[in-house]
């Protein structure tokens, strides 16, 4: 062989290694995510959290919580679609019973009115201690958004922070995604599954041992298989 044959076989072995390895790194981020997944359905599982038990770091445990609804402080968020509709989801503060705090609970999705989009549906919010069950959430999920946020009743995002500084409020740094059924306030409650992303990384992972494959198919053509009928085929 001459060094640039040499070469060329260093470089497509090298690209090859190089794209293999990033596909076996694509399925060590998809086998992070089921453990991940697993370790939310465990916690899932586990018995609801009362008012008491509440705190910081307990992500997707189930609860049972009793508490008013600061309904004067209810945000419509907007462009968040459910069942393949044009909606809000609607979040209201719980002041929760027996504490000087309250939760950000995103109670369900309302559809968005098709001849005025910034009219609001009706929205019952019944008076009184109430109890709601859900799941432990993060802060609600954010849309890409020009300029400041709203202040508004309908907004595109809402940081619990600058909300609690906004209304006076003392929050949980955490949410509360409703699963019960309201009293007749008419929300729907279908909410996606968290989405891990382990199809983007099956897909990237096909992609990198295919590219792979590619590199050395081509390879062996134009290295091996293409000069040898080459000279087979001269007079």
């Amino acid at each position: 062989m001459t060094r640039r044959s040499w070469l060329v076989l260093a470089a497509a072995l090298l690209c090859a290694a190089l794209t293999a390895r990033l596909g076996v790194w694509q399925l060590d981020r998809a086998a992070q995510k089921l453990a991940l997944q697993a370790g939310v359905d465990a916690e899932g599982q586990r018995p609801a959290l009362a008012n008491a038990d509440i705190g910081q770091a307990q992500l997707h445990r189930r609860v049972a919580l009793r508490g008013t609804w600061v309904a004067e402080h209810t945000v419509w968020l907007d462009n968040r679609p459910m069942d393949g509709r044009a909606g809000f989801y609607v979040v209201t503060p719980l002041r929760l019973a027996g504490r000087s705090d309250a939760v950000l609970v995103q109670r369900g999705w309302a559809p968005r009115d098709a001849v005025d989009p910034r009219r609001l549906p009706p929205l019952a919010t019944p008076a009184g201690e109430v109890e709601v069950a859900g799941r432990l959430a993060a802060s609600p999920s954010r849309l890409y958004e020009l300029g400041e946020g709203a202040t508004g009743a309908i907004r595109q995002n809402l940081d619990p922070v600058a909300f609690a500084a906004e209304t006076g409020l003392k929050l949980l740094p955490l949410t509360v995604v409703q699963t019960s059924p309201g009293t007749g306030d008419g929300l729907l409650r279908h909410w996606p599954a968290p989405d891990l992303g382990l199809h983007k990384h099956y897909g990237y992972a096909f992609q990198w041992f295919a590219l792979c494959a590619l590199i050395l198919i081509l390879y062996v053509w134009f290295q091996l298989l293409r000069p040898r009928l080459c000279r087979q085929q001269q007079p």
